[in-house]
């Protein structure tokens, strides 16, 4: 008995990968005390959540991730015995004065009156961001929260002003977007289309401008988001298309000339339709035998 060989599947994206790209493009935008205050170990909505349950997860996701950190250097170096819980450090070793708390919060954002003539959100009443802005907090030596880093930010974090043009999004995350609108015009239900390049330029154009609006604190799983957009993007233009190839077809028929296979295709498909709905309407159809009983028997008197 030959085995035959199970072809692993490999995942051209995942959200790890993604979640740390899109990290490294809003950093792009911020501006930090720091370079090691780049990296948050929990996002909160103010800083009123900051409590001994909310600093314990942080703890917590720090120590996940230095794990991570030490279990992929590793595996690099060839060290293929070490497990990922001997190199995860315990999160009670972990001080309170290395966690960093993401707070998503408008303080830092100029308000713009007027902008929105109703504002349902506090973003309406705030300068239009790409993404949702934030700022990073720490504990200093003397047990207080200060502040270390804000997005859509330039210069020094006391002195600098609001700027939202000076970062741009990675090279990586840009060929992610691009592999992501590829690999979804394989689908068997699109790769017919002869418009298919204008599906995926579309789909990549959308991903540029809302690529970085993922929210990290309300999912994890930006793979998903993206390709919400993507399929928006590949529908929008399949609808414009069928529009005008209706426009196209009626003013073939108005000229007296043949419309496009799709509209011949559709009409022959309709006429025979019709055509078989009243070969059914004028068909007369045994009754069964619980129906013939039915309606010979109500409330125990025979039907005339």
């Amino acid at each position: 008995m030959t085995l035959v060989p199970t072809i692993r599947r490999v995942k051209y994206l995942n959200n790890r990968d993604l979640l740390s790209e899109i990290h490294q493009s809003k950093c792009s935008f911020s501006s930090f005390t720091s370079p090691d205050y780049k990296q948050h170990d929990i996002i909160l909505s103010n800083l009123d959540k900051v409590n001994i349950r909310t600093i314990a997860d942080a703890k917590r996701a720090r120590a996940k991730r230095l794990g991570i950190i030490a279990f992929a250097i590793a595996r690099n170096s060839g060290d293929k015995k070490t497990k990922l819980a001997e190199v995860t450090p315990d999160y009670t070793t972990i001080a309170k004065t290395d966690i960093v708390i993401r707070i998503m919060t408008f303080d830092h954002v100029p308000l713009a009156p007027g902008r929105k003539k109703t504002t349902k959100t506090t973003a309406d009443s705030h300068e239009k961001v790409n993404f949702p802005p934030y700022q990073h907090w720490k504990f200093n030596d003397e047990g207080e929260l200060i502040c270390v880093g804000k997005s859509h930010w330039k210069g020094d974090v006391e002195t600098g002003k609001f700027s939202k043009d000076h970062g741009r999004i990675t090279e990586n995350l840009g060929k992610m977007f691009i592999k992501l609108s590829e690999r979804y015009a394989q689908r068997s239900n699109w790769r017919g289309y002869t418009y298919v390049d204008e599906m995926k330029g579309q789909a990549i154009l959308q991903l540029s401008q809302i690529g970085l609006q993922f929210d990290e604190s309300k999912s994890e799983n930006p793979f998903a988001y993206y390709t919400a957009a993507v399929t928006n993007s590949f529908t929008r233009i399949l609808n414009l298309e069928k529009k005008s190839q209706n426009i196209r077809d009626d003013l073939l028929e108005e000229a007296g000339l043949t419309p496009s296979l799709t509209r011949q295709n559709s009409q022959g498909y309709a006429e025979e339709i019709a055509r078989q709905a009243g070969l059914y309407k004028n068909m007369r159809m045994p009754k069964s035998e619980e129906t013939s009983e039915e309606d010979e028997y109500d409330d125990g008197e025979i039907k005339p």
